[in-house]
């Protein structure tokens, strides 16, 4: 079959001295043309698979390329609204501020108030007790006159010279007594005429005073209700935290003394009731506020930066921090009131500081490149610590954030997302 298919071939080389030649037998031909086969086939899945390596090359790239682009553009989309939160916690600190001020002044007015309306209680009195002398003075002028009418003739051995020297007498005394009570008339009409004026002076103060209490009380919520939500949001009892701070807080921030309206020694009336229920919210106020100092609200940074690792398990292991990376040396704050309890090289961290607060949370600042803070300083909120640096095991420059509650490790981000409308 071989031979039918190849034949035997004899492929002659002649020179100028001799002449030779080459047989190829059948089986000859056949493995080179198998062989010739394989090599074709093989050059051509060759030149394939190199074709469709620098295909796929150039896709990778081009998706690495895409994917780059969207991560930049996802940068700067959080930078911008990094930049509008902050916006929002400068006018949230603004608008705080505001309030405080006018929660003050309207204090101010209130107690003026009252105290006009003490003054014209008083006035209202004396005009009453005026009206009651008018009265009886009048009435025993009336009585008189009566009496004098209703006489009997003159007694015997009574003169005629006397009984008229009695009749003048009485006549001037008639005369003085009606001129009083003419007076007293006079009186009586213009005191009726300053107890109306006074009574609607009255209402218009008690409804001054029902506007004022109704402002407070808008600007007292309205101040509360983001901090109660802030505590709430970042997982703080603010019943617990309020008891905490007041307890251990007998300075500033201390229990405001109650008012007391009442002016018949008595119970309070409504007014003295609504006052105390503000004084109690500004009260509760005033302790959020020395709260929010002493818990770790605030960013450890105020530069730009970006994040570059969050909470969570990462490569295996548990990442119990945030971090934060910008320029080597960037300014490290304090995010709350609190005592150094430790600043110094620590396996892992590098340069570390740790920071005590109140409500049994710590912070930590790890790989700095310089420490600024000893051990046993108190340090409040917003003050530097430290410097950014790349010390310890880290890849690369950057600030690695803790915070701790009761020695278990929690996501700092709940504190700051918390106080993002705010602060």
């Amino acid at each position: 079959m071989l031979e039918r298919r190849f034949p035997e071939r004899r492929i002659f080389i002649r020179s100028e001295a001799e002449t030779r030649y080459l047989r190829l037998t059948p089986l000859t031909q056949c493995a080179g043309i198998v062989g010739t086969t394989l090599l074709g086939a093989w050059m051509i899945t060759a030149s394939a698979m190199v074709l469709m390596d620098s295909i796929g090359s150039g896709n990778l790239r081009d998706q690495t390329s895409r994917d780059l682009v969207l991560f930049e553009n996802r940068l700067s989309e959080l930078a911008s609204e990094r930049d509008m939160r902050a916006e929002e916690a400068a006018a949230a600190q603004s608008r705080f501020t505001t309030a405080l001020t006018q929660i003050s002044q309207m204090q101010s007015d209130l107690l003026a108030s009252e105290e006009r309306r003490r003054e014209l209680e008083t006035a209202i009195d004396v005009v009453q007790a005026n009206l009651r002398d008018a009265f009886s003075a009048r009435e025993e002028a009336e009585l008189a006159v009566a009496v004098l009418e209703g006489s009997e003739a003159p007694t015997a051995g009574v003169t005629p010279q006397d009984m008229e020297a009695t009749v003048d007498v009485l006549a001037a005394t008639l005369a003085d007594t009606a001129d009083e009570r003419d007076a007293m008339v006079v009186q009586a009409n213009q005191a009726m005429r300053i107890a109306e004026t006074l009574d609607a002076d009255l209402k218009l103060l008690e409804e001054k005073n029902d506007r004022i209490f109704s402002q407070l009380e808008d600007a007292v919520t309205v101040s509360v209700a983001p901090l109660d939500k802030m505590f709430k949001a970042a997982g703080m009892d603010p019943d617990r935290l309020i008891s905490t701070v007041r307890s251990g807080y007998s300075g500033q921030g201390g229990p405001l003394t109650p008012i007391t309206f009442s002016t018949m020694g008595g119970l309070p009336d409504p007014d003295g009731l609504r006052a105390n229920g503000i004084i109690e919210k500004m009260d509760r106020l005033n302790l959020y506020r020395i709260a929010a100092q002493k818990a770790p609200f605030a960013l450890p940074l105020k530069d730009g930066f970006r994040y570059t690792s969050g909470f969570g398990p990462r490569w295996g292991r548990m990442h119990e921090g945030t971090d934060f990376a910008a320029a080597y040396g960037t300014p490290i704050y304090a995010t709350a009131d609190g005592v150094v309890t430790f600043a110094g090289w620590q396996n892992g961290y590098g340069r570390l500081v740790k920071i005590q607060h109140e409500f049994g949370i710590e912070t930590r600042y790890a790989h700095q490149s310089q420490i600024h803070v000893k051990v046993g300083q108190r340090v409040s909120r917003g003050d530097k610590i430290g410097a950014m640096g790349n010390s310890g095991r880290s890849t690369g420059t950057h600030l690695h954030y803790e915070v701790r509650v009761g020695g278990k490790a929690v996501n700092p981000m709940i504190y700051i997302k918390a106080a993002n409308d705010v602060f």
